[in-house]
């Protein structure tokens, strides 16, 4: 078939896809082969990928298929999360848009009509663009997190944890999101640095009779909204200042509620004005104060982030028109003491960037942390879970598990797995997985059975559910011990994000541990932030987070994955840009072109041409290194750099050199023997190169020659690298470094390349040229090519190394020229010379690097002062 001239993706990848979609090279089932198992982080049914899951999936499909060809039984299960606060809030906002209903207009079941129709309408979305990456996952096993048998799952772990005491329910300080209306985790909280302001207020003081004392305490406060819910004045016992006030109450401004003005260590007296109010509703330091103190709790504060009546004025306005109104009051009142221009971190909702999180003591349900937090700590710092890379993240969680707090699970939300508690009409509950065990509990529990019970309006955190992602995509919960559990469980690597660490890894650490004495998977792949080229965290605000399918439109997804993986080192971020997808574009036309060239050659038995048997047994043992050295990255999670290592090993030397040392003349043929071992070769560099770039490859390997049924690359097994020639290599290199110098010194006298030239080499290792003398004459075009024992005379002299070239031309040599050239390459030899001196003058050098890396250094060294002298020698010819 005639090539096309370049390479088109969109056909390649439809039909490679549909194609082993019909062969069923994805689908795993149980059998006799080690597994490889990897679960997809679940994406949310409502998103689309953005880079940040791009780069996820990539590198998931790279570990994939490098396991499905390396002999295991690779199964990657698919899915999504029916994130629970993200959903709702966009099927609040389509029912008050599209059908002006208020959530509130309708019953939990309605609600949930909506959702689930809105889940089919979008939920399909993210599954075709993993398709269009070329993600080789299952799709006979996509999980949802709300699908029946997960759900009753997640009913049961809450069950058995109430059971076991590790669920408690009770009234604690939590982070409220307004516009959502719903308690968070303390993870869910981002904390951002703002510029704000502290307002200086003044607070009149009253003896313990109510009458004034003709004296204020001013205090300064970030949030002026919250003073009618203060409760008191505290002030460090150790502050002389106030000693006076023991026994004193303050009035609040706008109120004028009485409060006590109470001693305690925990306020600085250094900083501000050494007073603090005390506002225990609205604030996690204020509330543990109150209960130290046993003050008086006052919530102004509505669940939509209004004042309440609780708050006496302003009530019904929204909390940040309210501050504005407080401070007018208080300036008109004399109160106000000053503005401060302040720099502080506040807290956003993970789900609503752009609202800002209310401190709240609100009655919720409640992991205990503390327990479950020990295995899973053990497990990663005795090394059973592998975290790469170990060295930056292994810190923060030790940190974050050993300083771990309880977790707060209940959500007022309706579209999640709704809390499995169940209340009389006095409130008193029982937990249970049906109603009708939930009568039979409550009989036993308090000696009547009710005509009926109330469950929970709550649902349960998301993340209470994805914690059971990687057992429960296998029935490990819902139906323990079946076969696929026992088969694929736990897991091989988790690939993830660093910012869900304790969001999602470490909690599935704990339930691995909890439901099967085991850990979930035995490595953890940190991805790093995907960033703009500015260095901007990508996202929909800023509007710098390029559309999946619009780049795929563009360049392909061979390039996109290219793109995305070819600067992304395990958990470093990266910076993105649509010049690496170019770049990726450019590496599948380079291989096309390549793949036309070979396609070009007619392979004869008896050519008449020398054989090019050392550029054969050179890329045969470049190969094998390459090879080996892919796999060993491959074992320590570093996919950028394996991939940097196969696109060297193609465009350079593949394309550039091998193709080259072995193309026969014009309209000449191939020897038909070195044809065949470049067809194996080009074959074996798609496959090491198929994990990255899956189509392409397919496309080409299938293109070389014609295939028998079932020899296909995506489950073609790899073979274990060869053997490798050392001194080949060498070989190899100097050939390269020759053929470079010479052309540039023919480019530097103006020579075009059609020019003959002869050349000699004055060198002390002749043997090293003997099996590169007829590649150096045929890439050199040479017509004459020899040894020297001295210089020649009105030679061009070239240092390659510590050997000497001389080209002899029909142009005269301007000595002038050649001198200055010399003189620069001897000036960067010196610089080279002196900064590796100087790496070996150092102490603590030489004393604590590995002794390969300082003999290294000593090679360069001596290397260098050999290249020296020779210059130096030829300069004096000169």
């Amino acid at each position: 078939m005639e090539l096309s001239k370049n390479y088109i993706p969109a056909a390649a990848e439809d039909k490679w896809y549909q194609y082993w979609m019909d062969k069923q090279y994805f689908r795993s089932v149980p059998d006799s082969r080690p597994p490889f198992t990897i679960v997809i982080p679940p994406p949310n049914v409502t998103g689309v990928l953005h880079m940040g899951h791009t780069l996820n999936e990539t590198v998931q499909d790279i570990l994939t298929r490098h396991a499905r060809m390396s002999g295991y039984n690779a199964c990657w299960v698919p899915g999504s999360d029916h994130a629970s606060i993200a959903t709702e809030t966009k099927v609040v906002n389509m029912l008050k848009e599209e059908k002006g209903i208020e959530k509130s207009q309708l019953t939990r079941q309605e609600f949930l009509k909506y959702a689930y129709e809105w889940k089919e309408k979008y939920g399909g979305i993210i599954y075709h663009q993993i398709k269009k990456l070329g993600c080789s996952v299952d799709w006979d096993r996509v999980t949802f997190t709300m699908d029946q048998h997960y759900y009753d799952a997640v009913i049961k772990v809450f069950v058995d944890l109430y059971g076991k005491g590790l669920i408690y329910r009770g009234a604690r300080m939590i982070n409220w999101d307004p516009k959502a209306k719903t308690a968070l985790s303390d993870e869910e909280v981002e904390y951002k640095e703002i510029s704000g302001k502290l307002y200086h207020v003044k607070y009149a003081v009253v003896n313990a009779a109510g009458e004034p004392t003709g004296e204020y305490i001013t205090i300064a406060t970030q949030r002026p909204e919250t003073i009618m819910g203060d409760t008191a004045i505290c002030v460090n016992p150790d502050d002389e200042r106030y000693a006076h006030l023991k026994g004193h109450f303050a009035i609040v401004p706008l109120v004028n509620r009485k409060v006590p003005v109470i001693f305690d260590e925990y306020v600085d007296k250094e900083f501000g004005t050494g007073a603090l109010k005390v506002t225990p509703a609205h604030d996690i330091n204020d509330y543990n104060l109150g209960l130290k103190h046993n003050l008086e709790v006052v919530d102004t504060l509505n669940d939509d982030g209004t004042l309440s009546a609780a708050a006496e004025v302003f009530v019904g306005e929204d909390r940040f028109r309210a501050r504005k109104k407080v401070v007018a009051a208080l300036q008109e009142q004399g109160l106000l003491v000053k503005e401060q221009e302040y720099t502080t971190r506040l807290g956003y909702s993970q789900r609503n960037p752009d609202t800002v999180v209310e401190p709240k003591i609100s009655t919720q349900w409640f992991v205990k942390m503390s327990e479950l937090a020990k295995p899973a700590l053990d497990a990663v710092v005795n090394g059973e879970v592998r975290i790469h890379p170990g060295d930056r993240f292994l810190a923060t969680y030790k940190y974050w598990m050993e300083n771990v707090k309880d977790w707060c699970i209940s959500r007022q939300l309706w579209w999640g797995q709704q809390i499995p508690a169940w209340y009389d009409a006095q409130g008193q509950f029982v937990v249970a997985e049906t109603l009708e065990q939930a009568l039979d509990k409550y009989e036993a529990a308090y000696g009547s059975r009710p005509a009926s019970l109330k469950q929970d309006e709550d649902c349960l955190d998301t993340w209470f559910s994805s914690w059971l992602w990687p057992t429960e995509v296998f029935k490990g919960i819902s139906n323990p011990g079946n076969e696929d559990i026992n088969y694929y469980y736990p897991t091989s690597v988790l690939v993830t994000g660093q910012d869900i660490i304790f969001f999602w890894v470490a909690r599935m650490i704990m339930a691995g541990q909890e439901y099967h004495n085991e850990k979930p998977f035995s490595d953890v792949y940190f991805t790093g932030m995907v960033r703009d080229k500015l260095g901007r965290k990508m996202s929909k605000s800023l509007g710098n987070s390029p559309d999946l399918l619009d780049l795929i439109d563009r360049f392909g997804a061979d390039a996109v994955r290219f793109g995305i993986m070819i600067a992304s080192p395990a958990g470093n971020d990266l910076l993105f840009d649509d010049s690496s997808c170019e770049q990726g574009r450019f590496f599948n036309n380079k291989m096309w072109n390549a793949l036309k060239l070979v396609k070009m050659w007619t392979p004869a038995e008896n050519t008449g041409a020398p054989v090019p048997e050392f550029a054969v047994e050179w890329f045969g043992n470049r190969l094998n290194e390459v090879h080996a050295e892919v796999e060993k990255l491959f074992r320590e999670f570093r996919l950028s750099e394996a991939l940097k290592a196969l696109y060297s090993l193609i465009w350079d030397d593949f394309c550039s050199w091998y193709l080259e040392w072995i193309k026969p003349g014009f309209e000449q043929p191939i020897d038909k023997g070195v044809y065949e071992k470049t067809i194996g070769y080009f074959e074996q560099l798609m496959q090491l190169l198929h994990p990255f770039m899956p189509f392409v490859t397919e496309d080409i390997y299938h293109l070389l020659r014609d295939r028998a049924e079932g020899d296909d690359l995506v489950i073609k097994q790899f073979s274990a690298p060869g053997s490798i020639n050392a001194g080949l290599l060498e070989e190899a290199t100097l050939a390269k470094d020759v053929i470079t110098a010479i052309r540039d010194a023919r480019n530097k006298q103006q020579l075009k390349p059609k020019d003959n030239i002869k050349l000699f080499v004055e060198t002390q290792d002749r043997k090293a040229f003997e099996r590169i003398e007829t590649i150096l004459a045929k890439q050199l075009n040479a017509e004459e090519y020899g040894y020297a024992t001295e210089a020649i005379p009105g030679a061009a002299a070239i240092v390659v190394g510590t050997d000497k070239f001389y080209m002899v031309t029909e142009k005269e040599v301007d000595p002038a020229a050649q001198k200055d050239q010399l003189l620069k390459d001897l000036a960067y030899q010196q610089g080279f010379l002196s900064s590796v001196e100087k790496k070996l003058q150092n102490e603590k050098f030489v004393a604590n690097a590995k002794p390969e890396a300082v003999e290294s250094e000593r090679r360069k060294l001596a290397d260098c002062q050999a290249r020296i002298q020779a210059i130096e020698e030829s300069l004096k010819l000169l």
